[in-house]
Protein backbone atom coordinates (compact mmCIF):
# COMPACT_ATOMS: atom_id res chain seq x y z
CA UNK A 1 0.00 0.00 0.00
CA UNK A 2 1.27 3.55 -0.44
CA UNK A 3 0.01 7.31 1.02
CA UNK A 4 1.22 10.26 -0.58
CA UNK A 5 3.80 12.25 1.11
CA UNK A 6 5.77 15.40 0.29
CA UNK A 7 9.44 16.41 -0.55
CA UNK A 8 10.57 20.14 0.53
CA UNK A 9 9.39 21.20 -3.07
CA UNK A 10 6.06 20.28 -2.25
CA UNK A 11 5.63 17.81 -4.64
CA UNK A 12 3.39 14.64 -4.26
CA UNK A 13 5.74 11.81 -3.96
CA UNK A 14 4.41 7.58 -2.86
CA UNK A 15 6.05 6.39 -0.49
CA UNK A 16 5.89 2.66 0.14
CA UNK A 17 5.93 1.26 2.94
CA UNK A 18 6.70 -2.84 3.21
CA UNK A 19 5.80 -5.25 5.92
CA UNK A 20 8.51 -7.88 6.72
CA UNK A 21 8.17 -11.29 8.25
CA UNK A 22 9.00 -9.52 11.39
CA UNK A 23 6.01 -7.87 11.74
CA UNK A 24 8.07 -4.48 11.27
CA UNK A 25 7.73 -2.15 9.36
CA UNK A 26 10.71 -0.47 6.91
CA UNK A 27 10.20 2.11 4.74
CA UNK A 28 11.29 1.83 1.59
CA UNK A 29 12.44 4.56 -1.33
CA UNK A 30 11.58 3.82 -4.85
CA UNK A 31 14.78 4.74 -7.61
CA UNK A 32 12.53 8.07 -8.75
CA UNK A 33 12.25 9.05 -4.88
CA UNK A 34 16.16 8.86 -4.27
CA UNK A 35 17.17 10.79 -7.21
CA UNK A 36 14.33 13.24 -6.45
CA UNK A 37 15.22 13.45 -2.72
CA UNK A 38 18.81 13.93 -3.68
CA UNK A 39 18.44 16.74 -6.38
CA UNK A 40 15.49 18.88 -4.01
CA UNK A 41 17.07 18.47 -0.44
CA UNK A 42 20.65 16.92 -0.06
CA UNK A 43 22.31 19.39 0.86
CA UNK A 44 25.03 18.19 3.31
CA UNK A 45 27.46 17.07 1.10
CA UNK A 46 28.14 19.49 -1.36
CA UNK A 47 31.23 20.88 -2.56
CA UNK A 48 33.17 23.58 -1.65
CA UNK A 49 35.51 24.64 -4.24
CA UNK A 50 36.72 28.05 -1.61
CA UNK A 51 37.34 25.65 1.13
CA UNK A 52 39.35 23.30 -0.89
CA UNK A 53 41.49 26.02 -2.36
CA UNK A 54 41.80 27.65 0.97
CA UNK A 55 43.28 24.41 2.31
CA UNK A 56 45.86 23.40 -0.61
CA UNK A 57 46.78 27.07 -0.55
CA UNK A 58 47.69 26.60 3.51
CA UNK A 59 49.08 23.11 2.59
CA UNK A 60 51.53 24.74 0.05
CA UNK A 61 52.21 27.49 2.29
CA UNK A 62 53.27 25.28 5.44
CA UNK A 63 55.48 22.92 3.38
CA UNK A 64 57.14 25.55 1.94
CA UNK A 65 57.82 27.41 5.16
CA UNK A 66 58.82 24.04 6.36
CA UNK A 67 61.24 23.24 3.78
CA UNK A 68 62.52 27.06 4.63
CA UNK A 69 63.68 26.51 8.15
CA UNK A 70 65.71 23.41 6.53
CA UNK A 71 63.55 20.60 6.65
CA UNK A 72 63.30 18.75 3.39
CA UNK A 73 60.46 16.51 2.00
CA UNK A 74 61.79 13.40 2.18
CA UNK A 75 63.13 13.65 5.93
CA UNK A 76 58.92 15.02 6.43
CA UNK A 77 58.49 11.57 4.61
CA UNK A 78 60.35 9.49 6.59
CA UNK A 79 60.01 10.57 10.17
CA UNK A 80 55.97 10.84 9.59
CA UNK A 81 55.51 7.46 7.46
CA UNK A 82 53.89 8.98 5.17
CA UNK A 83 54.71 8.22 1.15
CA UNK A 84 57.23 10.44 0.05
CA UNK A 85 55.18 11.38 -3.64
CA UNK A 86 51.83 11.87 -1.27
CA UNK A 87 53.88 14.26 0.83
CA UNK A 88 54.87 15.82 -2.60
CA UNK A 89 51.03 15.76 -3.63
CA UNK A 90 50.08 18.08 -0.38
CA UNK A 91 53.31 20.12 -0.88
CA UNK A 92 52.40 21.18 -4.26
CA UNK A 93 48.64 21.49 -3.55
CA UNK A 94 47.76 19.28 -5.59
CA UNK A 95 45.41 16.79 -3.12
CA UNK A 96 44.00 17.95 0.04
CA UNK A 97 45.70 16.41 3.44
CA UNK A 98 43.69 13.88 5.30
CA UNK A 99 42.98 14.04 8.82
CA UNK A 100 44.95 10.77 9.08
CA UNK A 101 48.11 12.56 7.23
CA UNK A 102 47.77 15.30 9.42
CA UNK A 103 48.14 13.26 12.94
CA UNK A 104 51.19 11.49 11.42
CA UNK A 105 52.77 15.22 10.93
CA UNK A 106 52.28 15.97 14.08
CA UNK A 107 55.62 16.54 15.82
CA UNK A 108 57.64 15.98 12.50
CA UNK A 109 55.65 19.13 11.04
CA UNK A 110 56.50 22.30 13.73
CA UNK A 111 53.21 23.52 16.01
CA UNK A 112 52.86 26.84 14.19
CA UNK A 113 53.25 25.59 10.81
CA UNK A 114 50.84 23.11 11.31
CA UNK A 115 48.48 25.54 12.63
CA UNK A 116 48.22 27.71 9.34
CA UNK A 117 45.94 24.60 8.00
CA UNK A 118 43.48 25.60 10.57
CA UNK A 119 40.93 28.26 10.78
CA UNK A 120 41.99 31.83 11.81
CA UNK A 121 42.71 31.94 15.52
CA UNK A 122 43.31 28.70 15.89
CA UNK A 123 46.21 27.19 16.65
CA UNK A 124 47.93 23.53 17.50
CA UNK A 125 49.75 24.36 21.17
CA UNK A 126 51.75 21.49 22.79
CA UNK A 127 50.56 20.49 26.81
CA UNK A 128 53.41 21.42 28.86
CA UNK A 129 54.62 18.46 31.28
CA UNK A 130 55.60 20.21 33.59
CA UNK A 131 53.69 23.56 34.95
CA UNK A 132 54.47 25.33 37.91
CA UNK A 133 50.70 25.83 39.76
CA UNK A 134 52.23 28.01 42.46
CA UNK A 135 54.26 30.14 39.60
CA UNK A 136 51.06 30.12 37.54
CA UNK A 137 49.23 31.55 40.56
CA UNK A 138 51.10 34.11 41.45
CA UNK A 139 51.07 35.26 37.80
CA UNK A 140 47.35 35.05 37.86
CA UNK A 141 46.82 37.13 40.46
CA UNK A 142 49.15 39.70 39.56
CA UNK A 143 47.56 40.19 36.26
CA UNK A 144 43.89 40.24 37.68
CA UNK A 145 45.16 43.07 40.26
CA UNK A 146 46.83 44.87 37.43
CA UNK A 147 43.66 44.59 35.28
CA UNK A 148 41.36 45.78 38.30
CA UNK A 149 44.05 48.94 39.11
CA UNK A 150 43.82 49.40 35.71
CA UNK A 151 39.43 50.04 35.64
CA UNK A 152 39.35 52.96 38.66
CA UNK A 153 38.48 55.97 38.41
CA UNK A 154 41.92 57.14 39.42
CA UNK A 155 44.20 55.35 36.81
CA UNK A 156 45.07 56.85 33.90
CA UNK A 157 42.39 56.13 31.35
CA UNK A 158 39.60 56.54 33.96
CA UNK A 159 37.75 53.28 34.10
CA UNK A 160 38.88 52.65 30.37
CA UNK A 161 42.00 50.48 30.07
CA UNK A 162 44.97 53.66 28.55
CA UNK A 163 47.84 52.77 26.78
CA UNK A 164 50.37 52.11 29.33
CA UNK A 165 47.95 49.75 31.22
CA UNK A 166 47.38 48.36 28.42
CA UNK A 167 50.83 47.38 27.79
CA UNK A 168 51.69 46.18 31.29
CA UNK A 169 48.36 44.24 30.99
CA UNK A 170 49.90 42.23 27.61
CA UNK A 171 53.72 41.66 28.77
CA UNK A 172 51.73 40.41 31.88
CA UNK A 173 49.52 37.98 29.48
CA UNK A 174 52.86 37.22 27.97
CA UNK A 175 54.39 35.74 30.76
CA UNK A 176 50.99 33.82 32.01
CA UNK A 177 51.29 32.01 28.55
CA UNK A 178 55.16 31.28 28.71
CA UNK A 179 54.75 29.88 32.23
CA UNK A 180 50.98 28.27 31.73
CA UNK A 181 52.01 27.12 28.32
Amino acid sequence: MGFPAEVSSGEPVRLFIMALRMGTNRLFLTPFMTTLLAKRINKIMQHDDNIIGQIKKAQRTMFRLTCSRGDALKRISMDSGLGYTTIQSYAGGHSVMSVASLYRLVGVIPDDLLSLLLPTDHQIVQAPDDIDHDALTDLCQDYVNTKASAHRADSPAGVDISPCEKDALDAKAVTLKAVGG
